[in-house]
Formats: C-alpha cells, sequence, structure tokens
C-alpha cells in the first residue's frame, strides 16, 4: 500500500530518510522534512508491508530550469528509498507513479530526476523506469 503522507508522518519518513541520507543527523533531517511538508509545492508517499512502512518518495515542482525540460513547473523525484528486504516487489514503482500522478495533478507535464554518477542501482532504476538519461556532468569546486 502506498499513500501520501502528512505532517503527522515526519517521524517515519525521517527514520526511512536517514537510511537514504546517512550523512544527516535526525534532528537537521527531520527539521527538513517538516519545512518541505508544509509547502504546497511538494509532497512525500509512504509505502507498507504488512502495515510497517518499508519505503518513501519526496517530490516537488521546479519552477527553474531542469535539464533537458521545455516546460515549467517540472515535477521532480527529490528522493526514494525502499527498506533492503521490501526491495525487488515493485514498491519503488508504485512510489514513484504516486509522484507522477500527484506531479500531474500539480499541472506538470513532466517529470524528471538526477543520480550521482556513480549510482548505478539508481541509474538501472530510473531507466527501467522510463526515464531518459538527459546528460552527465562532473561538477567542480575550490577554495577562493
Amino acid at each position: 500500500m502506498t499513500r501520501k503522507a502528512d505532517i503527522t508522518d515526519c517521524k517515519l519518513i525521517t527514520d526511512l530518510a536517514l537510511l537514504l541520507w546517512p550523512h544527516h543527523t535526525r534532528t537537521e533531517l527531520e527539521e527538513e522534512i517538516t519545512g518541505i511538508m508544509k509547502m504546497d509545492t511538494a509532497a512525500f508517499f509512504l509505502a507498507y508491508e504488512m502495515q510497517q512502512p518499508v519505503g518513501f518518495a519526496q517530490c516537488q515542482l521546479r519552477f527553474d530550469y531542469v535539464q533537458g525540460c521545455k516546460s515549467s513547473p517540472v515535477g521532480y523525484l527529490e528522493g526514494i528509498y525502499v527498506s533492503e528486504g521490501s526491495r525487488r516487489k515493485g514498491i519503488a514503482k508504485h512510489l514513484l507513479a504516486s509522484c507522477e500522478a500527484w506531479s500531474k495533478d500539480m499541472g506538470c507535464e513532466e517529470f524528471a530526476s538526477d543520480c550521482n554518477i556513480s549510482n548505478t542501482e539508481s541509474l538501472q532504476f530510473h531507466l527501467k523506469m522510463g526515464f531518459e538519461e538527459e546528460s552527465r556532468i562532473i561538477c567542480f569546486k575550490k577554495k577562493v
């Protein structure tokens, strides 16, 4: 089962999000998720197996330029995670479909995402879900 999350689900989403983004602290991630959940331009979806939360997806509307897209706003998959023991059951596909449906309901004609260039598992997921690779970039930085 997949459902749209609400503000009372912040702790559940934070628990799952820490598994996806372990470099964050619980406090900062929960504060960020709470802030995002208050926005009309963002949505979280939760997936359950046997009444236990096993995955989540975060999507938002992006109004700035999105690589390869011609319309605005664009629905954007900001993050998706399914617990290890629940993978390969179509749960991520259902979460993604919920994000895409929400984006379409919000007036989007296009849906986009990204992943780290070295994240081959995410790349394979995106391709399997019908995304087309738009480009690859390498980002640089230096102190001045």
